[in-house]
């Protein structure tokens, strides 16, 4: 790979900037003032930029605990979004996997493995996501046992079942977790409006995808790589 693609795919600079670093002597290969952007950089070599090593990743791997009021893109000019809330130097080709609404929180997973994000959000793969949410009505298991069958909540489109139940129910809220294998756009939200007009989800948290959950210390905002355990969990789907 050349030096320059090699820096600037871990998010260091702008190839074009990287080039000027590497003229100026600013890059050792193995200990050696390398000078050539287009120096290829032999296998498992020591890279560093500006005295600090450099180590190339062909895949990242983030889980983070989305806030409400940020956006699942890749970028906006208006609005904050996920990928704006990394602040560690990473790779440039990153996004996330799945969507969660503006007024949603909870896990999201962001990478630059097409493949496994593909797998991942393909229904036919029937990979769980589990939600919380809160309603504010009361609700009793007979309301929302139509969830369990699939149901059509939109012109077209007809929910898979979907494992529902009730985890607290009380004058003015009800609480509720759902596991579903699609994710389509506002579908839980569509879903329990095709129950009642009344139902109307005011609280949305994801907390976990296929195997990967969503780590309890990671504050609103905060992110963490994925373990090498949680990775191959979900590489497993792939197979």
């Amino acid at each position: 790979m050349r030096l320059d693609k090699y820096l600037s795919d871990m998010g260091l600079a702008s190839r074009s900037d990287i080039k000027k670093e590497i003229r100026k002597g600013l890059v050792l290969v193995n200990g050696e003032i390398i000078r050539d952007s287009s120096f290829s950089v032999p296998l498992h070599a020591s890279v560093s930029y500006r005295g600090e090593e450099v180590c190339y990743e062909e895949f990242s791997y983030y889980m983070m605990n989305k806030p409400i009021g940020v956006l699942s893109s890749t970028e906006d000019r208006k609005q904050k979004t996920v990928l704006d809330l990394i602040t560690e130097k990473h790779r440039k080709d990153l996004f996330p996997v799945g969507r969660l609404d503006k007024d949603s929180e909870g896990l999201i997973l962001i990478m630059n493995d097409g493949q496994l994000a593909h797998t991942l959000l393909s229904p036919k793969n029937h990979i769980e996501k589990r939600y919380y949410i809160e309603i504010p009505v009361l609700l009793e298991d007979s309301d929302i046992a139509p969830l369990r069958f699939g149901i059509q909540y939109d012109k077209d489109l007809i929910a898979e079942p979907a494992k529902v139940r009730i985890l607290s129910a009380e004058k003015e809220k009800t609480a509720i977790e759902i596991i579903i294998t699609e994710g389509k756009f506002h579908q839980i939200k569509k879903m329990f409006l095709a129950l009642s007009e009344n139902y109307v989800v005011t609280k949305l948290k994801r907390l976990s995808m296929g195997k990967v959950v969503l780590d309890e210390n990671l504050a609103p905002g905060d992110y963490r790589r994925l373990s090498t355990e949680e990775i191959e969990a979900l590489q497993r789907a792939l197979e």
